[in-house]
């Protein structure tokens, strides 16, 4: 199943540079574990923004969530998930 994420992420103001480093190398390694598992099959960064959008490729909502909450930033993000279907006009789903 296809899912379409865009990720909003807000890291606080007060968080020990240190500690924010390691998380967003940690994110960074996560999500080229992902990538790497061909779950994670596209990701575009929404210009000016610390956001995303992404396609995921999994086989269920359950296995979705699996993933986002694995990640590093996942208490400092906002998530908002829609299910992709095939559209009848997409010319690479002509038979």
């Amino acid at each position: 199943m296809l899912f379409h994420v865009r990720m909003d992420v807000s890291l606080p103001h007060d968080l020990d540079p240190g500690r924010r480093a390691e998380l967003v190398q940690a994110e960074k390694d996560r999500t080229l574990e992902l990538q790497n598992l061909g779950v994670w099959v596209h990701l575009w960064r929404i210009a000016g923004l610390s956001s995303s959008i992404s396609v995921f490729d999994v086989p269920s909502n359950d296995e979705l969530h699996a993933f986002l909450s694995s990640l590093p930033l996942w208490e400092f993000t906002r998530v908002e998930v829609t299910p992709l279907a095939t559209h009848s006009s997409d010319v690479a789903a002509q038979p």
